[in-house]
């Protein structure tokens, strides 16, 4: 499957479920409904997804984890680890944001979302973009999650906003795999409403937090004693 506004971002259509189709491309921030984005000359279009894009969603996974893990500097004596996101450019979406941060909420134990009014770790946006919703990051610690209205009408929506989210916790796409797989995304087609991750997923991405976490403090911890 493929959301403040950045002068210039890595764009990860992880799996445009409108279209069946993905497009890892350079572009300007996340699109509106008032403004949409073109897509550069050379932009290339796929199905199965690529290296590139999967480096896009690592690269998402680790500004995200950044993000998180200079909070929990700040403030070491949080209870958990928590991602924060702002809903404030998707008033369209609020209720399936909220139905898919309660369903990772309960699925996993290492990492907690909640929604902010002020600066989170990432953002959602709506509106109209041709190649669908997708994940994307500006490179400097903060990503979003872009919802498109035509992809959301035509599948699922809990089910593509708990998908793209699934990036922001770390997971790739797997366009093969089964309706029961959230990261499948529009692979199994429209009649596939599941959004919820199935235990390989939800063992994934306890694991990215838990490990990818520690490694991300330790990095941020070295790089203070060295000032």
């Amino acid at each position: 499957m493929t959301m403040t506004q950045p002068p210039t971002v890595i764009r990860i259509l992880a799996c445009a479920f409108g279209a069946g189709l993905t497009v890892t491309a350079l572009t300007a921030g996340p699109a509106t409904a008032q403004t949409q984005p073109q897509a550069p000359a050379q932009a290339r279009v796929h199905y199965d997804g690529s290296a590139e894009d999967a480096a896009a969603n690592k690269a998402f996974f680790e500004a995200v984890l950044k993000s998180v893990a200079e909070k929990r500097a700040a403030n070491p004596g949080a209870a958990q680890v928590t991602v924060l996101y702002n809903t404030a450019n998707a008033p369209s979406f609020r209720t399936q944001i909220a139905n898919s941060a309660s369903i990772w909420n309960s699925s996993v134990s290492n990492v907690k979302l909640a929604a902010t009014s002020g600066g989170g770790d990432f953002a959602y946006y709506e509106g109209n973009d041709s190649r669908g919703s997708y994940a994307s990051t500006d490179g400097h610690g903060r990503g979003y999650v872009f919802l498109d209205y035509a992809q959301n009408r035509q599948y699922n929506s809990t089910r593509v906003t708990a998908h793209e989210t699934g990036h922001v916790l770390g997971l790739p796409d797997h366009y093969s795999g089964p309706c029961s797989e959230l990261m499948s995304g529009g692979g199994p087609g429209p009649s596939c409403t599941n959004p919820y991750p199935n235990a390989n997923e939800k063992s994934r991405v306890n694991s990215l937090w838990a490990n990818g976490f520690a490694k991300a403090l330790r990095k941020l911890e070295a790089a203070s004693a060295d000032r």
